[in-house]
């Protein structure tokens, strides 16, 4: 009896391997349909900034090596680590740099591509940030609080995030914008900025379905309180648009 039980698992276990794998493939097919929203590269830069900002650099180091897999350039992953001090800090920023020299360092080869621009030291810092902030956000005559209340700070915004940093080149802006989503997404507290860039990430032509693959891969990352959150203050920016 035992003999015939061997000689039947024998018998059907190629058949079950077959089975499983094929089973698989399909669920992994599905998951992918689920995400085939975003592409690859712009997948991956959603999963670089949530891990940067959440400070898990075990995963971070994986998203880092699967982003190069998926067509990220290294300057393009320098880049988003760059964008992230803004976001999330230069601790978060310096970890993110540090795990990326560890990964690059242990797989030669892989494409540099598109150098930074160098911002002329002779332009209006002010204007181009005001312009690039503009392209992003929309024109707006009414001054926000912070600018009256601490002029430095909006001086720095302008002149420093956006035209030291967005002059660089390299991401789009489309890129960037999902770069910050993905990391505010992945801060509590940080709603009213979400929110901002949101509309921001909107208007320079991120689709709301892109926007929902881009919260459900930052709610698999980071956690489901974050998502939640995340999709409730989408679902509002959604209604105020219509």
């Amino acid at each position: 009896m035992n003999n015939i039980w061997k000689n039947s698992i024998k018998r059907f276990l190629p058949v079950l391997i077959i089975l499983l794998a094929g089973m698989l493939l399909l669920f992994n097919t599905a998951e992918a349909k689920k995400m085939d929203n975003l592409s690859l590269k712009e997948q991956s830069i959603v999963k670089i900034s949530s891990y940067t900002a959440d400070g898990n650099l075990p995963e971070l180091e994986k998203a880092l090596s699967e982003g190069l897999d998926n067509g990220l350039s290294i300057n393009e992953i320098k880049e988003i680590l760059i964008q992230m001090y803004a976001y999330c800090g230069f601790p978060r920023s310096l970890n993110g740099i540090s795990t990326f020299m560890k990964v690059t360092a242990a797989r030669p080869g892989d494409t540099i591509g598109e150098v930074p621009e160098v911002v002329p030291s002779d332009i209006d810092k002010f204007a181009v940030g005001k312009r690039n902030l503009e392209k992003i956000f929309g024109k707006s005559d009414v001054k926000a609080p912070y600018e009256e209340f601490t002029p430095g700070i909006n001086t720095f915004l302008k002149e420093h995030l956006f035209c030291d940093i967005f002059e660089r080149g390299v991401l789009s802006y489309k890129d960037r914008e999902i770069a910050t989503v993905s990391a505010l997404s992945s801060i509590k507290g940080l709603e009213p900025q979400l929110t901002g860039h949101l509309n921001g990430a909107l208007n320079v032509g991120l689709t709301p379905d892109e926007a929902r693959d881009l919260i459900s891969i930052v709610k698999s990352c980071v956690g489901k309180e974050q998502g939640a959150r995340a999709e409730k203050v989408f679902d509002t920016v959604l209604a105020q648009r219509k």
